[in-house]
């Protein structure tokens, strides 16, 4: 079995690892806070002090930290996975990041001979955990194929969507989605309490029919209970819109519903709500 590299043990990695761990595979990481790594490495993940250590006990290196200037410092940082990959190695960016970069870590990946992909991931917390995520890759069709079979530990769904580049514009479309969706659920669940009905049952109704969807089937019912722990945390949306909205603007198009949705959760990010769930865009209207 290939030896695998992992780079970020946050909400997303660690459970990615763990899927990993239990399929058989030996498993090196890092994390820029120990402490957030112990779990994993209760379970049998071995640490390794830097993202360059990591790099030189493994076959393929898979990365997913916070934000670009974070997956920027990991490859490129003098201690990072760029200063001890070789021609063997498989280097894996599954954050979401921009575009740009991910172009930027192909063509330097190609001057050494280092195969990369970009292969961010949807599903959030609950995908992570039950190996269920949806994975889009960007790169070549060779070094897809040869990754393949480690994606599909923890992916329910893994798409070549084409060269360097690729997997993050189908997330940046992904996050679109998913911004008309949380919009939309949030704006129902307001509606609903104030014209006096049972948001229990409006869910439940509403979710089997047209406008049934991922954020409703998934978000709501933390709502109701009055869960904003994150999944997936606000301020990486507000990145990942960023994202979104600086690409179309580059591709010249105007994306006005996304444009609001990225209003929205900067105001929620700016009345603390930074580190809670995207569920939490409620609080706008219902506070805390």
């Amino acid at each position: 079995m290939k030896n695998i590299g992992f780079i970020g043990t946050g909400v997303m990695g660690s459970s990615m690892i763990r899927h990993l761990l239990n399929a058989g595979y030996p498993v090196r990481i890092f994390n820029r806070t120990k402490r957030k790594a112990n779990a994993v490495i209760a379970e049998g993940a071995k640490w390794c002090d830097t993202p360059a250590d990591v790099t030189a006990q493994s076959d393929i290196v898979i990365t997913i930290v916070g934000y670009p200037k974070d997956v920027e410092e990991t490859y490129f940082g003098e201690d990072g996975i760029f200063s001890k990959a070789d021609n063997h190695h498989i280097l894996i960016d599954m954050t979401t990041s921009t575009p740009t970069l991910a172009k930027k870590i192909d063509a330097f990946g190609k001057e050494k001979g280092i195969r990369t992909l970009d292969a961010p991931v949807s599903g959030g917390d609950k995908g992570a955990q039950n190996g269920t995520l949806t994975t889009m890759v960007g790169g070549d069709e060779g070094t897809f194929e040869a990754a393949k079979e480690v994606l599909s530990v923890f992916s329910s769904k893994v798409m070549l969507q084409g060269p360097a580049g690729s997997g993050q514009h189908t997330k940046m479309a992904n996050q679109i989605m998913v911004a008309g969706t949380m919009t939309g659920m949030t704006e129902l669940l307001v509606y609903s309490k104030a014209a006096g009905l049972d948001l229990d049952r409006v869910v439940e109704q509403v979710g089997s029919g047209s406008a049934a969807n991922w954020s409703l089937t998934n978000y709501a019912p933390r709502i109701l209970k009055q869960d904003y722990t994150a999944g997936f945390f606000v301020k990486h949306f507000v990145k990942d819109l960023k994202i979104a909205l600086d690409e179309a603007d580059k591709m010249g198009i105007d994306l006005p519903a996304t444009r609001q949705a990225a209003v929205l959760y900067e105001q929620l990010a700016g009345k603390g709500f930074a580190d809670d769930g995207t569920q939490a865009l409620v609080k706008l209207w219902w506070g805390e």
